[in-house]
């Protein structure tokens, strides 16, 4: 399966435990590891033959600028089931959501939550 992958993305959203995290918003960074047949879209040049990242990419900016998740494994959890219900030709996606500045007093990069989903023999989404 070939893979499409998508790194960096940053958005602004009001995810979190505490209030001021509702109130005051906070960067999400957002990445995507896309397991998907790109043989076509290799071999004829169109576009029509794989996934526009410009409309994935409005996707997700719709779920994570959406309704505020307590958690982020909520907030990966709903782009996983919004990217494979828009995308039939995706298989198989991971999702990393990071949260670069927690409201706690503890120095680090951030936290990341990684959630593997893919389509079973039914098509129905599952774990990975």
């Amino acid at each position: 399966m070939d893979s499409m992958i998508m790194k960096g993305m940053q958005f602004y959203g009001y995810h979190g435990v505490f209030p001021e995290e509702n109130r005051l918003g906070q960067k999400f960074i957002v990445d995507l590891d896309l397991k998907l047949d790109l043989e076509k879209a290799a071999a004829t040049d169109d576009l029509d033959a794989t996934i526009n990242y410009a409309e994935l990419y409005e996707q997700i900016k719709s779920v994570v600028q959406g309704e505020p998740c307590k958690l982020i494994e909520a907030l990966a959890g709903g782009i996983a089931t919004r990217v494979l219900e828009a995308y039939t030709m995706i298989n198989e996606v991971a999702v990393r959501v990071t949260k670069p500045n927690p409201p706690f007093e503890i120095h680090f990069d951030g936290v990341t939550i990684e959630l593997r989903r893919k389509r079973d023999g039914n098509g129905r989404v599952v774990r990975a």
